[in-house]
């Protein structure tokens, strides 16, 4: 960004509501623990976002001073010095002649949250600009959400509200260093998977702005995730980082703090009670499970039915290193057309060993598909994930017979009646089988598009269409995931992990409305509302 327009953004968060400095964890100390561990509220969540009603220290001080009377009532003392951060009343409801697009189109504006209008003292981090939210109970910007979100954006023509988050993010990676998992004190110790160079692609294809200025921030971004990794030796890690035996380097998903997860502090303590691990690894281990959007799966577990044996930081996952293949060959490019020619060459350099290190380590020839590698144990991973098709989206994959097997391997192992399967498995978490998820359809549909299998990713993309359809005709509304297996009366909603199934849905909105633009013909189009219900 330039300048003026740094300055300008400054001057803009700076006149914000101000947020507490501390997280909720560190701020309330004892009187956060013995809400979150008595269930004051029945969502974790709901109290790392509340408001205060006065100052914060104040209020711990008066916990303090009254929390050992005999008629002291925690509950009573919670809802007097807070308040809850409700959703925003939309009235929205679907009209029961209005199209799937036009629902999409009209939702948008429910689930723009205006940056002057947050609370102060609170969790929320102030942004220059107003954002998308994804909806129900996630009430803040998320990272790698936003970008399916963008999708549907373009396609609606809301190029203001592109502009907007485009501004933002790039003013997160000025002022933390990299884009927090979402814009909440109790976000920042860990960030999602990193999606900035595919918005600046978007940004530059739709001639939002010069792609080329946003070549800072995307350095900046890669420097955190790379950070120490130059200095490691043979089988040593360091936070993002991991140097293989072999010398080549790959990445894994990682979060600065080992407590438990704030908004999910009693989930945590539950399930690291179950370990005989230290408790400070299956901390760390859940929290990177979070910075990797999917949370939870057994994706990340050694035993699909116990999250106790979530490893996260041992495992090198093969989206997390195409997604910063995209970003390394970003660099390469955007650095040559800046005259930069040495950094363009080390950035090119970077992703050719990405890229042999990936096909080395995580190309399962017997499977006929890409797993995650386990470095900890020095071998791949069996359990094929939606997580296969990142390379192909990524452009890495430039053999036909390759992307032939992966599509072969997805076609006989994760395609369902309602698009792709997250995992081969069901473990009763939100991650794995029965549910679908839009992000891992988009990557699919892309990567598949990309490599010469367009038949199957036509086939994943009408599948998917006709999922979103189908329960938007009976329930008048898009949700955050998906049975990929319809019932009789049509698809339903997806269930698993901790919280319940959210409506809104900005990611699936936006895959949506991108994909009933590719393809016009659909009979999603013709999907109406039957009754009025809320969005």
């Amino acid at each position: 960004m330039a300048d003026a327009t740094s300055h300008d953004t400054a001057g803009r968060v700076a006149a914000m509501p101000a947020a507490d400095p501390l997280t909720p964890a560190d701020r309330y100390q004892e009187l956060f623990r013995a809400v979150q561990r008595a269930r004051v509220f029945d969502d974790g969540k709901t109290f790392v976002d509340c408001i205060p009603r006065q100052d914060p220290q104040r209020i711990l001080e008066r916990y303090r001073a009254q929390r050992h009377r005999d008629d002291f009532d925690l509950a009573q003392f919670v809802h007097a010095h807070f308040d809850e951060e409700k959703a925003a009343a939309s009235h929205y409801t679907s009209d029961p002649d209005q199209s799937l697009k036009a629902h999409i189109d009209g939702l948008w504006r429910v689930l723009t949250r205006r940056p002057h209008e947050h609370p102060a003292d609170s969790s929320i981090l102030p942004l220059p600009n107003d954002y998308v939210v994804p909806g129900g109970r996630f009430r803040e910007i998320y990272y790698w959400d936003s970008y399916f979100t963008m999708l549907g954006l373009v396609e609606s023509g809301r190029r203001d509200l592109l502009a907007a988050m485009a501004d933002n993010f790039a003013w997160l990676i000025d002022h933390y260093g990299h884009v927090p998992n979402g814009n909440r004190s109790y976000y920042l110790s860990r960030s999602q998977p990193p999606v900035f160079a595919l918005m600046v692609a978007l940004f530059e294809q739709h001639g939002l702005c010069q792609a080329l200025g946003y070549l800072p921030q995307l350095r900046r971004e890669y420097a955190w995730w790379m950070d120490g990794t130059d200095d490691l030796r043979r089988g040593d890690a360091h936070r993002h980082g991991v140097r293989l035996d072999d010398g080549s380097v790959l990445n894994r998903y990682w979060d600065d703090r080992d407590t438990p997860r704030e908004e999910s502090f009693l989930e945590d303590e539950t399930t690291a009670s179950r370990s005989a691990r230290p408790t400070h690894e299956v901390y760390r281990d859940l929290r990177a499970a979070a910075a990797s959007g999917w949370d939870f799966s057994a994706r990340w577990c050694d035993r699909a039915d116990d999250l106790s044996t979530t490893r996260t930081t041992a495992i090198l996952p093969v989206d997390l290193n195409s997604l910063l293949y995209i970003a390394e060959r970003q660099l390469a490019r955007f650095s040559g057309a800046a005259g930069q020619r040495e950094d363009a060459a080390g950035f090119a350099s970077r992703a050719r060993a990405r890229r042999e290190a990936m096909l080395r380590w995580m190309w399962d020839d017997a499977q006929g598909a890409f797993v995650d590698f386990d470095w900890q144990h020095g071998r791949r991973r069996e359990l094929v994930t939606a997580a296969t098709a990142a390379p192909l989206f990524a452009g890495l994959v430039d053999d036909d017979a390759r992307a032939g097997r992966v599509a072969a391997a997805v076609r006989q192992r994760l395609l369902a009646q309602g698009g792709i399967a997250t995992s081969e498995v069901g473990s009763g978490q939100q991650w794995d089988r029965p549910n679908g998820w839009a992000p891992l359809q988009w990557l699919a549909i892309k990567g598949f598009a990309r490599c010469g299998q367009q038949p199957l990713a036509r086939d994943i993309a009408q599948r998917w269409l006709h999922t979103v359809g189908s329960l938007y005709q009976r329930e008048g509304k898009l949700v955050e995931k998906y049975v990929l297996n319809h019932e009789d009366d049509g698809a339903h909603g997806g269930d698993g992990g901790e919280y319940p199934l959210q409506d809104g849905f900005g990611w699936t909105n936006g895959v949506t409305r991108r994909l009933l633009h590719e393809d016009p013909g659909h009979p999603a189009h013709r999907a109406c509302a039957l009754s009025r219900r809320g969005a």
